[in-house]
């Protein structure tokens, strides 16, 4: 007796010279895995039709909650942008210094340079361990119970910082509390990317960037209004501070929808359309829930068959080494291209003789332009695309840095000098959050498989961290006179064009350009190995193969299809079968 095999739903069918499709390999496994595959193809297919379709406006008014919940939850990226600041502005603060650090013969005190950099380096260790965390529990448990968690976890670890009686115990803090941002970092921006269309994917990604930009402005808000203080609560107050922000935060989570691509992935349907219908306009007639999570249903079932696993290993085989190679490299052009110097503006000013009040002042303008860069880019972003703007916006940082290279060759004398070295980072700060600081969430965000997402964002910040901190040591040896440091001053922008053009060179020939793709589409792109400066002109239907297409169950033939395979000169395909 001849054993009966699963028969697969589809038929043989007219190559499409013009249009890129997946292999065909992959939709038969897919029709294999899938009863009536040929049915979620066509709702798939309609539902990418419809996202095609849909502009800003339009996708505004179906997924207004969406917006809503995004945003709510990408707010506890303030909290990292907020402490950042305000750690390295306590260094200045006597009463800080006097609490934590040393006494010096004359009197005054310090905190040792040694520490200085344990507290600064601190919060980043501990960043990479929730990092690794997150890629684990968020995919297990979801986003918002991994949300709920980490923020009581903040509440609890801030207390360690306030109550810090010794630089130890602060140390202690510091890398506590980066366990929960670390875990914020990646969920924010892979929350954001999921509960949206793709007409809304790239505004929502780039406000991380902004709501890290709002935390340096109250963070520079809040130091110069303790500023005159000479107790130990002009250090306390900031500190305090933080609490603000977890207990909203922690009830929107609460009260947020889940994912629904997570719960698809997890074979949850029926509660992802519940999801789903919890972020869009409730009875909207152009709207169609079914064939929205029909085409996540498709995209989860053909990335199992282009890469099955879901693990960190995984992110480094096949199609997806490609993929984590880009998204780690595009975070880490965020430190290579001269960001470091953002930071030192005031420092330029100072030496200007500029008095530290107005220093501070200068500093919150600086954080208002990078949340006018931000907003700019929103505008820019929907009509150049994320490569243009992330390669001219590299383009121009370099630019920027060889004329403070050039500048910084005048003595420190030359007072004019030290004022136009300052106004070019305010200007280099407006240009780099106008590009690639905010247009790197979006793209880290649509380079990723869906069910690799959470892994390969997290490889790709902690790759960021720890360039962060090979980049922090560099910038503090260039920055500090002889003979401690290097004495490069200004000079060091010659260095960082250097590193800057290199960017340039990488972003032209490796990072494709995802405006306008599904996921779905994304997958296929890469699976078939196009050129990154391909992605935007190549046509897709990833909804057939190349020589195959899914049918109803019970009209395909196996038989058929073999002939039709060699017929058609698919003897690499029946060879494989």
């Amino acid at each position: 007796m001849t054993e009966k095999r699963p028969r697969s739903s589809v038929a043989s069918a007219a190559v499409d010279n013009n249009a890129l499709h997946p292999e065909d390999t992959v939709i038969r496994r897919v029709s294999v895995a899938v009863p009536n595959f040929a049915g979620l193809s066509a709702e798939a297919k309609n539902a990418t039709a419809q996202e095609h379709e849909m502009g800003f406006v339009q996708a505004l008014k179906l997924y207004p909650k969406a917006v809503g919940w995004s945003m709510l939850l990408s707010l506890a990226i303030v909290m990292e942008g907020y402490d950042i600041v305000i750690l390295s502005s306590f260094y200045a603060l006597p009463q800080f210094n006097k609490k934590y650090g040393v006494p010096l013969p004359d009197g005054t005190y310090t905190i040792p340079a040694s520490w200085k950099s344990g507290l600064s380096n601190g919060a980043l260790c501990g960043e990479i361990i929730g990092l690794f965390i997150n890629g684990i529990v968020s995919e297990k448990y979801g986003y918002r119970k991994t949300m709920i968690v980490s923020l009581f976890a903040m509440i609890g670890f801030i207390f360690i910082q306030f109550f810090a009686p010794n630089v130890q115990t602060l140390l202690i803090g510091e890398i506590f509390c980066g366990i929960p941002w670390g875990i914020f970092q990646t969920l924010t921006t892979a929350y954001a990317s999921e509960v949206c269309p793709v007409a809304l994917r790239a505004y929502l990604c780039t406000y991380v960037n902004l709501c890290w930009v709002m935390g340096q402005f109250i963070a520079s808000g809040v130091l110069r209004a303790v500023l005159s203080r000479e107790d130990q609560w002009a250090y306390r107050i900031p500190f305090a501070i933080q609490w603000v922000w977890p207990v909203p935060i922690l009830i929107g989570a609460f009260l947020a929808p889940e994912s629904p691509w997570w719960l698809v992935r997890q074979n949850k349907v029926a509660e992802a359309k519940h999801a789903l219908l919890r972020l869009t306009t409730r009875n909207d007639p152009t709207f169609n829930a079914d064939a929205t999570i029909a085409m996540m249903r498709h995209t989860n079932e053909v990335e199992k068959q282009i890469s099955a696993g879901t693990g960190y290993l995984d992110c480094f085989k096949g199609y997806d080494l490609r993929r984590t190679e880009i998204t780690c490299v595009v975070w880490v052009i965020q430190t290579l291209c001269g960001s470091t110097f953002m930071g030192y503006s005031t420092y330029f000013y100072q030496q200007a003789g500029l008095p530290t009040e107005s220093s501070f002042d200068l500093s919150m303008a600086q954080y208002a332009l990078g949340m006018i860069g931000t907003f700019s880019s929103w505008f820019l972003i929907s009509r150049a695309g994320r490569r243009t703007l992330y390669l001219y916006g590299s383009v121009i940082l370099c630019a920027l840095l060889l004329v403070i290279g050039f500048v910084g060759i005048a003595p420190a004398s030359n007072i004019p000098s030290r004022w136009a070295i300052g106004s070019m980072l305010l200007l280099f700060t407006f240009i780099y959050d106008i590009s690639v600081g905010p247009v790197c969430y979006a793209l880290v965000a649509e380079m990723t498989s869906t069910r690799l997402k959470a892994k390969t964002i997290v490889l790709a910040r902690n790759a960021y961290n720890i360039s962060s901190i090979v980049v922090n040591i560099l910038t503090t040896y260039q920055l500090t006179p002889k003979p401690e440091g290097w004495g490069w001053a200004a000079k060091s922008g010659f260095f960082w064009a250097g590193t800057c053009f290199a960017c340039v060179i990488y972003i032209y020939f490796r990072l494709p350009e995802p405006k306008g793709r599904t996921y779905g589409e994304m997958d296929v792109l890469f699976e078939r190995g196009v050129s990154a400066r391909k992605f935007k002109s190549t046509k897709l239907d990833i909804f057939r193969g190349d020589h195959i297409l899914p049918v109803a169950d019970g009209n395909g033939d196996s038989e058929s299809e073999k002939g039709v395979g060699i017929k058609n000169g698919a003897s690499e395909f029946m060879e494989k079968m």
